[in-house]
């Protein structure tokens, strides 16, 4: 592994669970860290783990994710405080489960806001520094296997990391040119209290189509992640992603399976008949505009007709 001396990386929901993982993965190769909190609890908890490693103690900053002025007001401590940003971790979500039919727009509002509005928030504020740090600097966007699998009572949350996916995947080709990597992160079943977020539910979203949480169902659901992965190992895994540059980051084995059967399924659905010479040619030029963004070229819009 790399040692990492003097980069700067910033982890949302960086004091437990998964995050906390990540960050204790970094700072083991040599990152210096800001951290981002919601519960003081768990911060202090985080500090003492630094504390008794005899590391730096990170920049630890309060922030709601869905908050756009406080989102900027982080990135500027992060500039003020380091000067530089090598390695940003969009890592704050929510695990919310219920079924899809039900939903009301405080579902949607609460899961979409959380889960993809806070890309969209850490990428806004933060890209700017990211890219005055320069080539070699790297974003990372935390999703889910629900990126690629979905489930009866996942709609919502599963929407959030498809378009997590979509949006990491098309970054990556924006950015390639200017030498800064972009990886999507999916990780399986993690050792982490992430599914209790129902217990947190905000009050301006309190209407919700799923109904009341029903406890003892919620905990023995929560009982499935104590057969998870640690956390470190995740985001020792992320790291390796990010040194390898890779665009996509698994780090749980277990789900061979289900990808032969969604490219069975896919390729089963293509209807068996002639297409038109214009349509392929279309479909060529947009095959070859992404090889050459992969490679690093600045595409536009003129390269796909």
């Amino acid at each position: 592994m790399m040692q990492h001396k003097d980069r700067v990386a910033f982890v949302t929901g960086g004091v437990s669970g998964l995050g906390f993982g990540i960050a204790r993965a970094l700072s083991n190769a040599g990152f210096r860290l800001a951290l981002s909190y919601r519960n003081p609890d768990y911060r202090v908890q985080a500090a003492h783990w630094f504390a008794e490693q005899g590391r730096e103690a990170p920049l630890f900053l309060e922030l709601d994710v869905t908050d756009r002025p406080r989102f900027a007001e982080v990135a500027a401590a992060i500039d003020g405080h380091f000067g530089r940003l090598d390695l940003l971790v969009n890592n704050a979500g929510i695990s919310v489960f219920g079924p899809t039919d039900a939903a009301t727009h405080a579902d949607y509002d609460w899961i979409m806001g959380v889960n993809f509005g806070s890309i969209a928030n850490g990428l806004v504020a933060l890209l700017p520094l990211v890219k005055r740090t320069g080539p070699g600097s790297h974003i990372v966007n935390v999703a889910s296997m629900a990126a690629y699998l979905s489930g009866p009572q996942a709609g919502i949350y599963t929407a959030s990391k498809f378009a997590v996916r979509g949006l990491t995947e098309s970054l990556r080709a924006n950015l390639a040119p200017q030498g800064i990597g972009v990886s999507l992160l999916c990780p399986g079943l993690t050792r982490t209290n992430a599914w209790d977020s129902a217990f947190r539910r905000p009050a301006a979203f309190a209407d919700s189509g799923f109904g009341a949480v029903d406890g003892d169902m919620l905990t023995r659901f929560g009982a499935a992640f104590d057969q998870g992965m640690d956390p470190l190992e995740v985001g020792e895994k992320l790291l390796r992603g990010v040194e390898a540059n890779r665009g996509l980051i698994f780090s749980h084995p277990e789900y061979a399976e289900d990808f032969r059967e969604i490219y069975e399924a896919s390729i089963a659905a293509l209807p068996d008949e002639p297409v038109p010479a214009g349509r392929l040619e279309i479909e060529r030029l947009r095959r070859e505009a992404q090889r050459a963004a992969r490679a690093g070229r600045a595409i536009s819009l003129a390269d796909l007709t």
